[in-house]
């Protein structure tokens, strides 16, 4: 068990990586803007979603070579990619090549969505794969946290360098992480069923399980060795029903507006009439209530379960994001946006934030869970990007007045709590070959 708690510990290094890259960029938003004297089309398609489009890319072809190459591989490589990234971005003399070093950054983001959830629902027994799971999103929003925090110690440091000292600092933990994620064994299921190499997966499942243990798990795996020289297809009929799955769950994560509220968390602070430094400091106060949050999530999805938690989610974002719609409306002020929005954010971390990368990595078979992990993340980040890319139109559009844009979110979690009640499974407790039956042979 301890052997697979720091692997797990390891691999999810690679989601601190994540939301520090993603989120750092909101501190460097207005900055560059003035510097560049970007337009909103071009500031939301250059500057702040571009990253966005680079995880896109990352997250539809990262099942490619978690296949080939293998899950340990793949994720060395991630590493080196946010490395360069943080470098190319914090040295960027114009926009295009800040853009194309934050694209960079994003195929990092999007290949770690898929691999680092893959590796850890693959080592994990069903009594602790959602705990161990939630560690990649508890690294997400500490990243997230840390990329707040330091955002506002270098606020006033480099003077109109600041954002370069923001963003490169991110190159520190990527070299870090690289170096660490070398000490880990590959996944054993991968090991078994894509390199044909039962001596190394029984290895590994040796140093998870005891020897009987491991002896029933390894028989359980090679059940589900299929010819690999046949190429299915995710979209086949037979996976039909985790598709929809993950297509409605990835869906619904980025229409909550998460993404939308994280990356101009400081200008809609600022539009309700809080100064930059102090609507730094609150966006520190979103990224630690998100912390608490996840740390609850971790502790309840494998007592309380993916669906209850995602109901529990839906409830906390209706009524959040409807009292941040009537507290724009109204002018309520500062004090309760910023209780309305703490809500909001602690409702998406013990709901869909805790729960989307466990679920997606359970839910597709042995066989294509690197396609279908792929493809779930893809349609997360496509939605990302198309959010904050239209952000800051919306924003400009709306600027007087924002709460249609959180009344629209408020609409679309309405839907999602009816997704989840009449459509979502629970996938607690269950072994991923068992839930391979439940998915596709409805058993």
């Amino acid at each position: 068990m301890n052997n697979v708690r720091n692997w797990s510990l390891t691999v999810a290094v690679a989601g601190f990586l994540f939301g520090f890259d993603t989120v750092v960029i909101s501190g460097a938003n207005l900055p560059i803007k003035e510097l560049w004297h970007t337009t909103p089309l071009f500031h939301g398609i250059f500057i702040m979603s571009m990253a966005l489009w680079g995880t896109v890319l990352g997250s539809l072809v990262g099942g490619i070579p978690c296949d080939k190459w293998g899950r340990k591989k793949t994720l060395f490589w991630i590493g080196i990619l946010f490395l360069v990234s943080a470098l190319g971005s914090a040295f960027a003399q114009d926009p295009y090549t800040f853009s194309f070093f934050r694209f960079i950054g994003g195929i990092g983001v999007g290949a770690s969505s898929v691999a680092a959830p893959i590796y850890i629902s693959e080592i994990s027994s069903p009594e602790n794969r959602g705990k161990l799971g939630t560690l990649f999103q508890f690294n997400i929003v500490f990243g997230i946290l840390i990329a707040f925090f330091s955002n506002y110690l270098f606020e006033g440091v480099g003077g109109e360098n600041d954002w370069r000292w923001m963003i490169g600092i991110v190159a520190l933990p990527a070299f870090i992480y690289s170096i660490i994620v070398l000490q880990i064994p590959d996944s054993p299921r991968w090991l078994i069923l894509k390199k044909r190499d039962d001596v190394a997966g029984m290895k590994v499942l040796e140093m998870i399980y005891s020897k009987e243990e491991a002896l029933e798990s390894f028989q359980e795996i090679k059940k589900d060795l299929v010819d690999t020289s046949v190429k299915e297809s995710i979209f086949s009929k037979k996976y039909k029903l985790p598709i929809i799955l993950a297509f409605l769950l990835a869906f619904f994560n980025q229409l909550s507006g998460i993404n939308f509220i994280l990356y101009y968390a400081p200008e809609i602070l600022e539009m309700a009439g809080l100064g930059s430094k102090e609507s730094l400091m609150n966006s520190i106060l979103i990224g630690l209530t998100n912390l608490i949050f996840t740390i609850a999530g971790m502790r309840l999805i494998d007592v309380l379960g993916r669906k209850q938690l995602m109901i529990i989610g839906s409830l906390g974002y209706i009524i959040s994001l409807g009292m941040v719609a009537l507290a724009f409306y109204n002018n309520l002020g500062a004090i309760v946006l910023m209780s309305s929005i703490m809500l909001f954010i602690a409702s998406h971390a013990i709901g869909q934030g805790a729960v989307i990368w466990v679920f997606i990595s359970e839910i597709f078979p042995n066989n294509v869970r690197a396609n279908g992990q792929s493809f779930g993340t893809g349609i997360h980040w496509i939605f990302a990007a198309l959010i904050t890319l239209a952000g800051p139109v919306v924003i400009d559009l709306f600027k007087i007045n924002p709460w249609p844009i959180f009344a629209f979110f408020a609409f679309m979690m309405v839907l999602q709590l009816v997704f989840v009640l009449f459509m979502m499974p629970e996938t607690k407790g269950l072994s991923l070959e068992e839930l391979e039956h439940k998915m596709v042979n409805n058993e």
